[in-house]
């Protein structure tokens, strides 16, 4: 199966968590898996981090870790995916050596040229519709994302608010992967396990 999943973690870790991420990495559409936790103590990420470890090696999907390089790399993470204000992006670039480092360039031509300088593993693109997780984010521009599908070998990873019907429109406009989180953490209809089926 053809792995076209970025997958972001709930905003809250409870204690079923690690049962349904291993039940949704398990249908094998999964190529990444972000620990996204704003506001929490280092600590708490590390321990979380040790379980999720486990489940992502399990099932053969890189684990990343958003915002924090350094921490990324002391609990042995596969990579950091790094927003505009997470820099700076040279000294992560360095510390991550062989590591994955990911960008968000918003819907920005320039952006994406300057991230591109920093020979990120992919860039980040959106957001292309109204998101949960952001909902104050600015609008993707879906000529964006075919310009840097079409400018860039690196991977693209398209975000914001996808789900079961709108995500296929964002493959066909050279988005190599997908970025989901609520549909799979916060659908009333579907549990994850089940929510994840949907992407093929």
């Amino acid at each position: 199966m053809k792995k076209i999943v970025y997958l972001l973690s709930p905003k809250y870790i409870d204690k079923n968590f690690y049962r349904n991420l291993d039940k949704v990495l398990s249908f094998g559409n999964t190529a990444f898996f972000q620990l996204r936790l704003k506001n929490t103590e280092k600590k708490r990420i590390s321990s979380i981090s040790k379980k999720v470890n486990l489940i992502t090696k399990r099932h053969k999907v890189k684990f990343i870790l958003n915002d924090n390089y350094k921490l990324a790399i002391k609990i042995k993470a596969d990579g950091c995916h790094m927003g505009q204000q997470d820099g700076p992006f040279e000294l992560a670039r360095k510390s991550l050596k062989g590591k994955i480092l990911g960008i968000t360039c918003h819907s920005s031509k320039m952006l994406t040229k300057k991230a591109l300088s920093f020979n990120p593993n992919y860039i980040a693109l959106g957001s292309f519709y109204k998101s949960k997780l952001k909902p104050k984010a600015i609008k993707g521009d879906f000529d964006i994302l075919k310009w840097a599908t079409k400018n860039t070998k690196k991977s693209v990873v398209a975000i914001g608010g996808i789900n079961n019907k709108n995500y296929k429109k964002l493959l066909r406009y050279g988005a190599k992967y997908i970025a989901i989180s609520s549909f799979i953490w916060d659908n009333p209809k579907l549990e994850p396990e089940l929510a994840i089926r949907m992407f093929k």
